[in-house]
């Protein structure tokens, strides 16, 4: 036994001996993980496909979706792999889901994410206002849907009578506050972000405030005499859980505003 032992032991600290089964070890190695990946990339997993196509902004409904089996390979892109998380969502505003197409993330999203579909969802008696801007008013392009801005006022005094103390102060202020965007638009009046990789010029911020604000909003837009200015300033009020309340900021400024004009619901 001791000799066998031994003879081991030699055999196992000859140089020559641990050289063979380390090449030896290397090879399985190889060998197992290259049939690993051989069968990683080759075994077909089931995934779901567009059995229809579907235009952009469409709800997906489970007749429209099928499922088959591809090869893990073929896959390029991020995908859904379960026909569960396709339902109810929607393609997105710049893509079209052709039939046997399979569902990429990019092309699919929920309904939050449908800047179309966002103009929709705003409180009753609420009214929708078009404010217009450009890149530089929008901050190059930073104000998304879904957003939060405050409205700044502005108004410069002036009257025919060049004795009057208050002649050519302005007045700054917010107006309003938390007011959230539900869409912004170019001059054609398409989606601003319906393609993520070139997005289009903006030209009007869409959101809702309730009548009393609608009206006073529109009021400011007509004091020309005024050299008024309504400017949007983003805020991180989005990224709160509970976003506070739309308000009014200032009553001063409404005060001036209901001063110097009217509005009337009927007419003569």
């Amino acid at each position: 036994m001791n000799n066998i032992t031994v003879g081991l032991k030699k055999f196992l600290t000859n140089k020559n001996t641990v050289t063979v089964l380390g090449v030896i070890l290397a090879i399985l190695v190889l060998y197992i993980g290259y049939n690993w990946r051989v069968k990683q990339a080759t075994n077909p997993i089931t995934v779901p496909y567009a059995l229809q196509t579907i235009k952009a902004g469409t709800q997906i409904t489970e007749d429209m979706v099928g499922e088959t089996q591809v090869p893990p390979s073929m896959i390029k892109g991020e995908i859904y792999r379960s026909k569960q998380s396709v339902i109810d969502k929607y393609a997105y505003s710049d893509s079209v889901i052709p039939e046997g197409s399979l569902f990429y993330k990019r092309s699919v999203v929920s309904k939050e994410q449908l800047p179309d579909s966002i103009i929709l969802d705003y409180p009753k008696g609420y009214v929708l206002y078009y404010m217009s801007v450009d890149m530089t008013t929008t901050y190059s392009n930073s104000i998304y849907p879904g957003n939060y801005i405050d409205l700044y006022f502005k108004a410069t005094y002036g009257s025919a009578d060049e004795n009057d103390p208050n002649n050519g102060k302005v007045m700054v202020g917010k107006l309003l506050e938390n007011v959230k965007v539900l869409a912004v638009r170019d001059s054609a009046g398409k989606n601003v972000f319906a393609d993520m990789d070139e997005p289009g010029t903006p030209s009007q911020l869409i959101f809702a405030v309730p009548e009393e604000y609608y009206i006073l909003l529109k009021k400011a837009g007509y004091l020309r005499n005024y050299s008024t200015e309504l400017s949007p300033v983003p805020t991180a009020e989005g990224q709160k859980n509970n976003p506070g309340d739309l308000k009014l900021s200032s009553k001063d400024i409404k005060d001036f505003i209901n001063n110097v004009t009217y509005w009337t619901d009927s007419m003569e």
